[in-house]
C-alpha cells in the first residue's frame, strides 16, 4: 500500500536545493518474471512466496528480447521475481540475451537451486556466463535462517560451494560480458541503515572464508524498503513511523546521481513498466514515457524524463544510499 504522506521526499529535495531525479538514457532493463517463490522472507518488497501464481508469459518474454535487440544501449537484462528461475521462460529470456551478447545478471535467492529440477541451474549460470546477485543477509546461520527461514542458511551455503566449484566468485571475473561474477546481498534484521559497506564486505569475506571456505565478488548492502511486507510488519510494531524519520535524517544528497531509477527501466511480469522496482510493487508507472514494454521502442527517447517519486524514495537516498546494486555513496 502507498503511504499517503505529504510527499515527504519531494519537501526534502526542496529543503536540500535539489531536484526531482530524471533520468539518463537506460542502460539496463530490469525485469521481474512474477512473484512466485520457494521462500517467504520477511524483508522482501515484492511480497513473494508459494501463494503468488503471477508470472511473465512467453510473448512478453520474447517482447523483451525484441526491446534488447532494439536498443544496444541496454547493455544489462537484470532478472528477478520471486524466484525468477522458476518461471518457465525463464531460460528463453536468458539464452536469448546472451545470444544478444549483453550482461545477464540474475538475482537468486540461492536456496531455489535445491528445487526439484533445479539441480542443473548452477551448471547453466556458469556456461551462460550469467552473473549471480545472491541474497545472504549475515554470514551466521541464526540471524539468516530468523530473516528467510529456519534451514535457510545450510542451503545457502552448499549452493554457494557449488557456484565457487564452478569458478564464481574467484574476483577473476571482470565486468566484461563474459565474467563469472558473483556478489552477495545483504539487507539489515530490522529498522535499521546498513552498517558501511566496505567494513561489511571485509566482515564477509573474513567469516565466510574461515568458516566455509567461500569466496565471492562483491558485497551489496541494501536498506529495507518500508513498503509491502517490511512495512506491515513494522506497522504492526508501531514503528512505521519511526523508520520513515530514520531514513529522513539520514539523507545523503551525495546518493542522488546513483539512484538506479536514473539508468533503468522496470518491467513487472505483465510487461507494464516503471522505474524502478519499488515503484513496480506499488503500482506506480514511469514518469514520463510508455505504460508497457509492447509500447516500449527507443529507449534513447527516455532520457531526461521524469521520474515518479514517493516516501519510499527516502530509503535510496539514506546513509550510503542504496540502489540493487549496493552503496552509492562512501560518505
Amino acid at each position: 500500500m502507498l503511504l499517503k504522506s505529504s510527499h515527504r521526499f519531494e519537501q526534502l529535495l526542496a529543503r536540500h536545493g535539489a531536484e526531482t531525479p530524471t533520468r539518463r538514457a537506460p542502460t539496463t532493463l530490469q525485469v521481474n518474471l512474477g512473484g512466485f517463490c520457494n521462500q517467504t522472507c520477511r524483508h522482501c518488497h515484492v511480497d513473494a512466496g508459494p501463494h503468488r501464481t503471477e508470472a511473465m508469459d512467453a510473448v512478453t518474454a520474447s517482447r523483451v528480447l525484441e526491446v534488447l535487440a532494439g536498443n544496444p544501449s541496454l547493455t544489462t537484462l537484470d532478472v528477478t521475481g520471486g524466484a525468477p528461475e522458476l518461471n518457465p521462460h525463464f531460460r528463453h529470456l536468458v539464452d536469448g540475451a546472451r545470444r544478444l551478447r549483453r550482461n545477464v545478471m540474475v538475482r537468486c535467492n540461492l536456496t531455489v537451486l535445491h528445487e526439484p529440477g533445479q539441480e542443473d541451474t548452477p551448471g547453466y549460470f556458469a556456461d551462460r556466463r550469467v552473473t549471480v546477485v545472491a541474497s545472504l543477509p549475515c554470514y551466521t546461520a541464526e540471524n539468516v535462517d530468523a530473516q528467510r527461514g529456519g534451514g535457510v542458511f545450510d542451503l545457502s551455503i552448499r549452493a554457494l560451494r557449488s557456484l565457487n566449484d564452478l569458478g564464481y566468485g574467484t574476483g577473476e571475473g571482470d565486468e566484461t560480458v563474459d565474467g563469472l561474477r558473483l556478489h552477495l546481498v545483504y539487507n539489515p534484521l530490522g529498522p535499521v541503515l546498513p552498517p558501511d559497506q566496505q567494513g561489511l564486505t571485509d566482515d564477509y569475506r573474513r567469516r565466510l572464508a574461515a568458516d566455509f571456505g567461500i569466496v565471492f565478488d562483491r558485497l551489496l548492502a541494501l536498506t529495507n524498503m518500508p513498503i509491502h511486507r517490511f512495512a506491515e510488519d513494522l506497522r504492526r510494531q508501531g514503528r512505521l513511523g519511526a523508520y520513515h524519520t530514520l531514513l529522513e535524517q539520514a539523507f545523503n544528497l551525495e546518493a542522488l546521481d546513483g539512484l538506479m531509477c536514473r539508468d533503468l527501466i522496470s518491467v513487472n511480469w505483465d510487461g507494464s513498466l516503471s522505474d524502478c522496482d519499488f515503484n513496480q510493487m506499488l503500482g506506480l508507472p514511469l514518469g514520463e514515457g510508455p505504460a508497457t514494454i509492447f509500447d516500449l521502442e527507443d529507449v534513447r527517447r527516455l532520457t531526461g524524463a521524469a521520474i515518479t517519486t514517493a516516501d519510499h524514495c527516502l530509503g535510496c537516498t539514506a546513509g550510503q544510499g542504496s540502489s540493487c546494486g549496493g552503496a552509492l555513496s562512501t560518505s
